[in-house]
C-alpha cells in the first residue's frame, strides 16, 4: 500500500512492517501506540524504523493513518485520570451519613 510519510511515498505492506519490526525492542509508550505482533510500540519509533527518517521529520498522525490502513491496532493518547476533588470535612461527613430520608 502506498503511504506518504514526511512528504515521501512509501510502499508498505503488513508483512513488510512485521518483518522490519521483528527483533526491535519497544520503547516505553507515553503517547499514541501501535500493536505489532504481540508488542506495543510508540508510533514515532515505528515511523523512524520503517522510513529510516528522523522522528522530527514526520508526525505521529501520519504513521497512525498508515498503520491503521495496513490493519494494525492503534491506540490514541491515554486519557488523563480526572483528579479527585478534595472534600471538605463537612462534605465528607455529609457523604458518610448519607442523604436525609424522604418523609
Amino acid at each position: 500500500m502506498r503511504c506518504v510519510i514526511a512528504r515521501f511515498p512509501f510502499d508498505l505492506t503488513k508483512s513488510g512492517v512485521l518483518e522490519t519490526m521483528k527483533g526491535i525492542k519497544p520503547e516505553q509508550v507515553f503517547g499514541e501506540s501501535v500493536i505489532i505482533g504481540r508488542r506495543t510500540y510508540p508510533l514515532k519509533q515505528v515511523g523512524q524504523i520503517i522510513t529510516r527518517q528522523d522522528r522530527r521529520d514526520f508526525s505521529a498522525g501520519e504513521v497512525l493513518r498508515a498503520m491503521s490502513r495496513l490493519g494494525f491496532t492503534c491506540r490514541d493518547l491515554p486519557r488523563a485520570a480526572v483528579p479527585a476533588r478534595a472534600l471538605t470535612p463537612l462534605a465528607r461527613a455529609s457523604a458518610t451519613l448519607g442523604a436525609p430520608a424522604a418523609a
